[in-house]
C-alpha cells in the first residue's frame, strides 16, 4: 500500500506589493510592538475580500531625521526587496508621505547607488495619511532648545501608550504626577524626562529596554527632519519636487475638536487619559497657529464639502489633528475626510469591544472608532485597484 502524500493548502501569490512608511517619531518594530499591525491587517483582509492577496512590508526609517535620508532609506530597502515585478502601492503616514513623494519624483537627487529607484517605475499609487504637505507649525516649536526635549517626551509618551499594557499605564501617570505631572514633562526639563524614561522601561523586557533607548537616542542626536516640517521648508520642497506622471495620489485628511471641547472630558477615562489630555491640549495649541506668509492649501469647492462633512464644522488653518494642519494634508485627490487625531489613522484608537487590541494613543476627544478607520481603509483599497 503506497504512503499518502500530505500536501499543504497552496498560498496564493500575491497581486502587488504594498510598502508602509511611518512618520516622525513613528517606527516598524520596537519592543515587541508592531506600529502598523492594524493598518496592515485591514488590507490584507480588504484585499482578500476583493479575491487578491497583498504582500505588505513596513520601510522603518529613522525617526527625526532628514526628508532626504529617509527618501533615501526607502528606495534602499524597497529596491532590495522589490525584485518580483509586481505593482507597488505606497503609503505615508505623516512624513513618511513627503519621503514617498520625494523618492518618487523625477527630479529627486537622493543619494542612492545607480539602480535603486528602478523600483518607482512600477508604483502605481502613493497615499498619504495625515502628511503635512504644506508644513506644520509644530515643526518650528520643535526646532527650539525646549522643543527638542518635548519632542524626545512626545515619543517616549508614544512608544509607552501604544506598547505599555492599562496597568502599567496608570503606574506609569501616578508616578509622573508624582514627578511634577506633564506640565513639567513638556516643559522641556531633561532631568524630568531622563527620570520619566526610567520609569518606563521598568515595563519592559531586557531586550525591549535597549531598543527602546536606541530608538529615543535617534530622535536625541539626529533631527535634521524637524526644521524641513516648517512651512517655509515645505514651500521650497514643493517647489523643487515634482509628482510622477504615472503614479496616482490620494490622501487622507483629519481633524480633531479644540482642547477646549467638553468631549475630551467625557473621554477621560484614567490616570493615563487625563496625562494624554493635557499633552493633546498643548501640541494642538501649536499646531493651530497658522503662518502668515505661507498658507496651506485651498481646498476646492468640492474638497471643502466633502472636509465640511466628515468633520462637521468648517475646516480653517487652525483646525489640525494635533500635530499637523488639516489643510496641510491635502495632495491629490482627497479619499477620506473627518474626525480623528494623528495615529487614529493607523488603528491607535479607544475600543471598548472584548478582544480588540486597540490602543489609543492620545485623549483628542475625536471619537474616532472602527467604523471610521474600516471606512478609510475601504477608500484606501478602492483607490489602489483603480
Amino acid at each position: 500500500m503506497g504512503r499518502v502524500m500530505s500536501t499543504s493548502p497552496t498560498v496564493p501569490e500575491p497581486a502587488a506589493r504594498i510598502y508602509l512608511i511611518p512618520g516622525m517619531f513613528g517606527f516598524g518594530t520596537l519592543a515587541g510592538f508592531d506600529y502598523f499591525v492594524h493598518l496592515r491587517h485591514a488590507l490584507q483582509k480588504s484585499w482578500r475580500l476583493r479575491g487578491k492577496e497583498v504582500a505588505i512590508e513596513v520601510v522603518p526609517t529613522p525617526p527625526t531625521s532628514s526628508i532626504r535620508y529617509r527618501a533615501a532609506m526607502l528606495a534602499s530597502q524597497v529596491s532590495a526587496h522589490a525584485t518580483d515585478g509586481l505593482p507597488i502601492h505606497l503609503i505615508g503616514h505623516s512624513t513618511g508621505g513627503l519621503d514617498a513623494r520625494l523618492a518618487l519624483s523625477p527630479t529627486t537627487n537622493l543619494p542612492v547607488k545607480v539602480g535603486q529607484l528602478d523600483w518607482t517605475r512600477r508604483v502605481e499609487t502613493l497615499v498619504t495619511l495625515n502628511t503635512p504637505h504644506y508644513g506644520t507649525p509644530l515643526a518650528g516649536y520643535f526646532a527650539t532648545v525646549s522643543g527638542t526635549r518635548v519632542l524626545y517626551a512626545l515619543s517616549l509618551l508614544t512608544v509607552v501608550s501604544l506598547s505599555a499594557s492599562e496597568p502599567s499605564l496608570a503606574v506609569f501617570s501616578r508616578l509622573l504626577a508624582a514627578l511634577g505631572g506633564v506640565d513639567q514633562l513638556l516643559g522641556g526639563d531633561s532631568r524630568l524626562i531622563s527620570r520619566a524614561t526610567d520609569m518606563v522601561l521598568r515595563y519592559v523586557d531586557r531586550n525591549g529596554r535597549g531598543e527602546i533607548r536606541d530608538f529615543l537616542s535617534k530622535v536625541r542626536l539626529d533631527q535634521g527632519g524637524v526644521i524641513q516640517l516648517m512651512p517655509e521648508a515645505l514651500d521650497l520642497f514643493n517647489a523643487a519636487t515634482e509628482d510622477c506622471d504615472h503614479v496616482r495620489y490620494g490622501c487622507v485628511a483629519a481633524a480633531a475638536p479644540p482642547p477646549v471641547s467638553l468631549r475630551i472630558a467625557k473621554k477621560v477615562r484614567s490616570p493615563y487619559a487625563a496625562l494624554t489630555a493635557g499633552v493633546y491640549s498643548t501640541l494642538y495649541t501649536f499646531t493651530s497657529q497658522a503662518h502668515k506668509r505661507y498658507p496651506y492649501a485651498t481646498p476646492t469647492p468640492a474638497e471643502r464639502a466633502q472636509l465640511l462633512a466628515g468633520v462637521r464644522q468648517e475646516v480653517d488653518d487652525r483646525s489640525n489633528d494635533g500635530v499637523v494642519p488639516t489643510l496641510s494634508m491635502l495632495w491629490g485627490k482627497l479619499l477620506w475626510a473627518g474626525e480623528g487625531d494623528h495615529l487614529d489613522m493607523l488603528g491607535h484608537f479607544h475600543d471598548d469591544t472584548p478582544g480588540t487590541l486597540h490602543t489609543d494613543w492620545m485623549t483628542s476627544g475625536a471619537h474616532f472608532g472602527a467604523d471610521r478607520f474600516e471606512d478609510i481603509i475601504e477608500r484606501v483599497v478602492g483607490f489602489q485597484w483603480g
